[in-house]
């Protein structure tokens, strides 16, 4: 008894051995949904949602999707559509509604509110060229899911927020996390992942962005310094940039935004406990030595 024991308990860790560490699914607008998909085929099946291409995965013997949800769904019921040996099903995704906070920013330039007409042919032309990040696809089959914070500082704005510029009288919405940070703190690669655009824009500055593999990039915003060129492959952990204060900003800060299927949804289901708990502990220990609150939005 005590040998068929042992030997039920060493299966159980070799069939758990490759368990996937998967995001915190969430149905909202701005969140991530892992979906199960009930398939018996070997073959990696295709997946999509509101017509766009979504990632799949092995989970051990099962194949799960895993989506972003767009901050502009409307509540109710959607459907993710999978297509695998000739076969196509359907599964619902309920989408419930989330209320977002209302934000007030007053920026100092102007023009970064109420661009002029040479600014706006400017941030036509590298609106073009930031989507083309957006669409990038690679082939990974397995593609990080959980992420380090990128850098150390307090989240002086939450995913999602309804944020007014200068009194505006339309918000825009926040579609990152933004952590405050003195200009020149290191900013480090959350999981491996390809450069695929670096640039200095109107309104984002220093930017880089990475790829993770099944249309799962990163962004990282308002840099001061980048330290990485276009085609580079980057290892968790490796510093890719500096926290800055460049294109429209109330103070050096890192806008940190996750994408998944072209959609920009929130970060935090990514992120891992243990870097949550480094970044609280950091934080306290700044209190502890009388450090006052740095950057800003």
């Amino acid at each position: 008894m005590k040998k068929i024991s042992t030997l039920l308990v060493l299966l159980f860790l070799v069939g758990n051995a490759h368990a996937i560490e998967l995001p915190e699914s969430r149905n909202v607008p701005g969140g991530v949904v892992v979906v199960p998909l009930y398939l018996d085929g070997q073959a990696m099946p295709s997946a999509t949602f509101q017509d766009r291409k979504v990632m799949v995965i092995r989970d051990n013997n099962r194949w799960l999707a895993i989506t972003g949800i767009p901050l502009k769904l409307k509540p109710g019921e959607y459907r993710l559509t999978t297509v695998a040996d000739g076969k196509t099903n359907h599964y619902p995704i309920n989408v419930v509604n989330k209320k977002y906070p209302v934000q007030r920013l007053t920026i100092k330039n102007k023009r970064k509110v109420y661009p002029n007409k040479s600014d706006l042919k400017r941030i036509n032309a590298e609106r073009e060229e930031i989507g083309k990040a957006f669409v990038v696809w690679s082939h990974n089959p397995e593609p990080p899911l959980k992420f380090d914070l990128p850098t150390q500082g307090r989240f002086s704005s939450q995913f999602g927020l309804q944020r007014f510029y200068n009194d505006s009288p339309r918000p825009r919405r926040h579609s990152a996390l933004d952590i405050a940070a003195p200009t020149g703190t290191p900013v480090h690669a959350p999981a491996a992942g390809t450069v695929i655009n670096v640039g200095d824009y109107y309104f984002t500055g220093n930017s880089i962005f990475l790829d993770h593999g099944q249309g799962l990039i990163t962004q990282y915003i308002h840099l001061s310094k980048v330290d990485v060129p276009v085609g580079m492959r980057v290892e968790r952990g490796q510093k890719i940039g500096e926290v800055g204060a460049t294109g429209r900003v109330t103070g050096p800060h890192l806008h940190w935004g996750v994408i998944l299927n072209q959609t920009m949804i929130d970060p935090m289901p990514f992120v891992r406990a243990d870097s949550l708990e480094r970044n609280q502990a950091y934080l306290e220990q700044v209190s502890r030595n009388g450090g006052r609150k740095v950057g800003g939005s």
